[in-house]
């Protein structure tokens, strides 16, 4: 069975808003900077601006909900307050990922295909016809 929770989209402000719920909630949050990324072939340079904002945070709430999120890359919908979430779905199996995928863009917007990532999963973005944007992401088996 998939795990589902928010993915939250900030303007810069990520780690602010982290720090923020960490004094509210306690506990320890695990964040990546986009700094960390490999190189994208064909694009520019990374400002230095941009690598020191948030690629990825995970923030277990409890054991059953993890609190994620990102400053916004450059990719994806516009960020607008109000509507600057995902609900990010992991699937058990790569076969239920392409399933889920498959069932949400269907009438929607495939924002970023299913492809296999630097951070060894198969995941894809995608806004379904009803305007909620989803992020799919499965865990792939270490080799």
């Amino acid at each position: 069975m998939a795990k589902v929770n928010v993915y939250l989209t900030f303007d810069g402000n990520c780690e602010e808003a982290f720090n923020f719920y960490k004094s509210v909630f306690g506990g320890d949050f695990d964040l990546r900077r986009f700094s960390e990324m490999p190189p994208q072939e064909g694009s520019p340079p990374m400002s230095e601006e941009m690598g020191r904002k948030i690629m990825h945070v995970s923030y277990p709430i409890s054991e059953e909900t993890i609190l994620m999120a990102s400053d916004r890359g450059g990719w994806g919908p516009d960020l607008v307050v109000g509507n600057n979430f995902s609900i990010s779905v992991n699937p058990d199996s790569e076969e239920e990922a392409l399933r889920v995928f498959k069932g949400l863009s269907d009438g929607g917007n495939i924002i970023t295909p299913m492809e296999k990532t630097f951070w060894n999963a198969l995941f894809g973005m995608c806004t379904d016809r009803f305007g909620i944007n989803w992020m799919v992401n499965y865990l792939l088996p270490s080799a």
